[in-house]
């Protein structure tokens, strides 16, 4: 594929931008004011917590570049986490660490922060206008105990602003806070790998064990 130009690049991010949030759009027009979108981070990697964010985008939002933030650089992401939070008309973030996902297992510790996020989000919105939110948009996750309308959406990182947007904030909040454990334990490449399982991390592993963040559900050959 050809490299585009920046006037390319522009009109593509605009178009992008309208594509996202068309899930929202369509639910206002049912009524729907307050819609928030959740994403989780940090199902996979074999330390640190899981993090989960929930965000309720404001009507008009014009900056471009908002997407899945898989897709994103960090510097990007980083961006666009500040502007999201000065931007949103509210949000939340909820956090499990290995402890609670050793003991009820990951899905239902990102079942639990999500729940956290969308109650810490509700409140911000309670406080600033004495509203409540009214639907939930989820990536690919039903949540029965959160008694709101909600939709969940396959690949919704990628379909919808407000989830979108829920990713940036859990991933930079994760990633910051993997940066942080990397100055604690600085044998696991924590800073680079994230918790993820790369060949840094399991020969820090091998060589110095398993740290007080590390999930020993996801490391049982390392038990001792």
């Amino acid at each position: 594929m050809a490299r585009m130009t920046k006037e390319e690049k522009k009109i593509y991010l605009e178009n992008r931008l309208v594509e996202m949030q068309e899930y929202e759009n369509n639910l206002k027009a049912k009524g729907y004011k307050f819609i928030v979108g959740v994403d989780e981070v940090g199902r996979g990697p074999l330390a640190g917590p899981v993090v989960t964010a929930a965000v309720v985008m404001p009507d008009g939002f014009d900056i471009l570049g908002v997407d899945d933030s898989k897709k994103l650089t960090e510097k990007k992401r980083e961006e666009l986490y500040d502007v999201i939070l000065e931007k949103a008309v509210c949000y939340g973030i909820g956090i499990r660490d290995n402890e609670v996902i050793d003991q009820v297992n990951i899905l239902e510790a990102t079942k639990l922060a999500m729940a956290d996020a969308i109650a810490s989000a509700d409140e911000m919105l309670r406080e600033r206008c004495g509203k409540t939110i009214d639907f939930v948009l989820f990536d690919a996750m039903k949540i029965d105990a959160v008694e709101k309308p909600q939709m969940s959406l396959i690949k919704g990182d990628s379909k919808s602003l407000s989830i979108a947007a829920a990713s940036i904030v859990a991933k930079v909040t994760r990633d910051r806070m993997m940066a942080d454990y990397h100055g604690e334990y600085p044998w696991y490449g924590f800073d680079s790998n994230k918790g993820y399982g790369t060949k840094a991390h399991y020969e820090g592993l091998t060589a110095h064990g398993m740290t007080p963040i590390h999930r020993k559900s996801f490391l049982k050959k390392f038990l001792k």
